[in-house]
């Protein structure tokens, strides 16, 4: 997005005429979007590419590096049309003419140089570009933004009209941030697709609906709970008008036609259960509602996408004209599900956590079910190999005591590593016996393990005791930790 040096703008007549001469229904979709939209006229910064070419550049980002007022030149022959509703909520303007008035203050500091890659885009036959950059709301407010632009359809000799999404990523960004400073993500996890725009017809799925609310019924959870088929019904009767081209994208369809010829691939398994709660909003008269649901690509590959669901003004009493936006947010809940993996397990061994191991130990104590046996269990020698091997040849050895834990137990049971070299196995609806059993399996385990690596031997030492139901957990564990230290001085005992 460039700055305002010179821009050219229209008058509040001109972008009258100009909002008269675009059909109601597009006029509401552009007003009514969910991400900020800007109608532009790049036709002046073709006219200068023109002659740049007669001059014989070849090489538009050296001629721009050389000089960056060339930069600004561009900039100031872009000229701004109109914008929707949510730009100006974006960055706190009262009307456009608030926001045109306050350009050098949203579009500043090192703009310019993220404009220079957007004109090469454009300078190389592009029709659209995208880049991301920081933005600045009235109020000082900073905001990272994903910015794309492409010129509309019917105007790519002139370059007169150019659509501009900007989205707000501001939250995402500062996780990816908070991220790569802890290093608990991996790149990339937080790439972010176009918003998907879908224009459809609910009235069929309204005159359902009237219908059997003439016939009676009141509570429509439960009349769909009862009758599965009526929402299947439902989802057949939705009319989809028209798609973007970045749902074409994010769907992997090859054009709009192979894309509503496959619907039943895209929409499919669980959204049937969301396409309920919809319908729930939709009985309730809520025409604009917000939800997290999963499609599917044409290849199969299941996507998370944030929907929000608005009928346009005006169309409210038959649905005929319906804006649905799909964002992509299937990298975030990749995020959330490793922080959710990160939280509960411990990234060494992957055994699950000391903070794993205390919510366990309290939720067994309230529910049980009891008898419940804990295994304290403690690795011989590890400090000794960390102080003659390195804590390389430990860490090793951690890892392979975590391999040999997890192949112990199964759900409900669990094995945490509580302490560096300490381990417990929670093993719930066990019993003496039960747990004895538990310890002859590990070191079972133990002796395969050290059939298969090499190098300095595993060796457990481990104790265990067994909870009846109205006993405290943590006396239990203390009765585990002395059977378990009892078997550690009798190892070293043994061995000098």
């Amino acid at each position: 997005m460039p700055n305002n040096q010179g821009r050219v703008l229209q008058s509040a007549a001109t972008a009258s005429t100009t909002a008269s001469s675009v059909p109601a229904d597009d006029a509401d979709m552009f007003d009514l979007a969910p991400v900020s939209l800007w109608l532009e006229d790049f036709s002046a910064v073709r006219e200068v590419f023109e002659g740049w070419r007669a001059q014989g550049v070849v090489d538009l980002r050296a001629f721009l590096r050389e000089d960056t007022a060339r930069i600004a030149e561009c900039s100031s022959r872009i000229r701004l049309i109109k914008v929707n509703q949510r730009t100006l909520a974006l960055f706190g303007a009262k009307d456009i003419d608030h926001l045109v008035l306050n350009l050098g203050a949203v579009f500043r500091d090192d703009m310019l140089l993220t404009h220079a890659d957007e004109l090469e885009q454009l300078w190389s036959g592009k029709s659209r570009f995208v880049s991301k950059t920081v933005n600045y709301a009235l109020d000082g407010k900073r905001l990272d933004v994903l910015l794309k632009a492409v010129i509309l359809p019917g105007h790519e000799a002139t370059w007169d009209r150019v659509l501009v999404t900007v989205e707000d990523i501001t939250e995402l960004e500062d996780v990816r941030r908070k991220a790569a400073l802890s290093e608990l993500y991996a790149r990339g996890l937080f790439e972010h697709s176009p918003v998907s725009l879908w224009v459809e017809n609910f009235s069929t799925v309204k005159a359902l609906l009237d219908d059997i609310r003439e016939r009676g019924i009141v509570d429509f959870r439960t009349f769909t709970n009862v009758h599965p088929e009526f929402i299947e019904r439902c989802m057949q009767e939705i009319h989809v008008l028209d798609v973007n081209q970045h749902t074409l994208t994010m769907f992997g369809a090859r054009d709009k036609a192979t894309l509503l010829g496959r619907l039943g691939e895209v929409f499919r398994d669980e959204m049937v259960t969301h396409f309920q709660e919809q319908l729930i909003d939709l009985w309730d008269n809520r025409l604009f509602h917000q939800r997290e649901v999963v499609n599917y690509s044409l290849e199969g590959q299941q996507l998370n996408v944030h929907l929000q669901f608005s009928v346009f003004p005006g169309h409210e009493a038959d649905w005929d004209l319906v804006l649905v936006a799909l964002t992509d947010i299937t990298a975030r809940k990749k995020a959330e599900a490793y922080l959710e993996f990160l939280g509960k397990h411990d990234a060494l061994t992957k055994l699950k956590n000391r903070s794993f191991y205390i919510d366990e130990m309290n939720r067994l104590e309230r529910k049980g079910p009891f008898p419940v046996t804990a295994v304290a269990v403690d690795v011989n020698g590890l400090k000794t190999i960390n102080d003659q091997l390195g804590h390389a040849a430990g860490d090793a050895l951690l890892r392979r005591a975590g391999e040999v834990l997890s192949k112990a137990v199964e759900k409900p049971s669990h094995a945490a590593r509580i302490g560096g070299d300490e381990f417990v196995l929670l093993l719930p609806g066990v019993d003496e016996r039960g747990g004895a059993a538990v310890i002859d399996s590990i070191r079972q385990l133990v002796e395969v393990n050290n059939q298969f690596y090499s190098g300095m031997p595993l060796s457990f030492a481990m104790g265990a005791a067994t909870a009846q139901d109205g006993e405290r957990l943590e006396v239990m564990m203390q009765r585990a930790d002395a059977a378990m230290y009892a078997e550690k001085r009798a190892h070293y005992g043994a061995s000098g």
